[in-house]
């Protein structure tokens, strides 16, 4: 009898398991830390074995940087789009703003874990983060600029002060969904909107 041939598995499986992977990864590194979460942790939380995950993944520090550089690149993507779709630069700013409280409220494991562990990227990692957001800064920045006519720096830091309260949800989410993104939507377009007269301008 012939011996039996090993069969592929099908790369919608392997790539089903890797999202499984970050998914339980994510809760678990908010919660513990990035270097308080073993291998075994992950694999439990998976359903198999820890060594099983480096089938998936080389390293612990390679589920970090899926983690962190995806979420970044789907955000650039994603603003990017809605920015370019908007007819104007107001709708341009509401859909960005409802498209980054969906994410703050869908994902604020993966917020407290930007913000406790990307240090903990390997370096070529980290500088992917960082420039990918950047890009992302410069979309809302591109259109707050448009929409108020307020110079660059004004507007980044107008940007970065609306992240700031969008990506609250890990303390500030204490009302059901649909009432919390309503309210994240308005005080930051109000909050953006606020300083609009008079206009910004960079210190001499």
């Amino acid at each position: 009898m012939p011996p039996r041939q090993a069969t592929a598995r099908p790369q919608g499986a392997r790539s089903g398991r890797r999202q499984q992977i970050l998914a339980a990864a994510a809760p678990l590194f908010a919660t513990r830390g990035f270097h308080g979460v073993s291998v075994d942790d992950l694999g439990a939380a998976t359903g198999i074995s820890g060594p099983a995950l480096y089938r998936h993944f080389r390293a612990k520090e390679e589920i970090l940087t899926e983690l962190l550089v995806g979420v970044s690149e789907r955000l650039l993507a994603g603003g990017a789009r809605r920015a370019a779709e908007a007819a104007d630069p107001g709708h341009a700013l509401a859909a960005l703003v409802a498209f980054h409280v969906d994410f703050a409220l869908d994902e604020p494991d993966v917020i407290t874990v930007q913000e406790r562990d990307l240090a903990s990227l390997p370096p070529a990692a980290r500088r992917s983060v960082r420039e990918l957001q950047h890009r992302y800064v410069s979309v809302w920045a591109g259109v707050i600029g448009d929409l108020t006519g307020w110079e660059r720096e004004p507007a980044v830091a107008a940007a970065h002060a609306a992240f700031g309260l969008m990506n609250s949800t890990p303390h500030s989410a204490r009302l059901p969904r649909q009432e919390m993104a309503a309210l994240l939507r308005a005080m930051t377009l109000a909050a953006i909107l606020a300083g609009t007269s008079p206009v910004p301008r960079r210190v001499r």
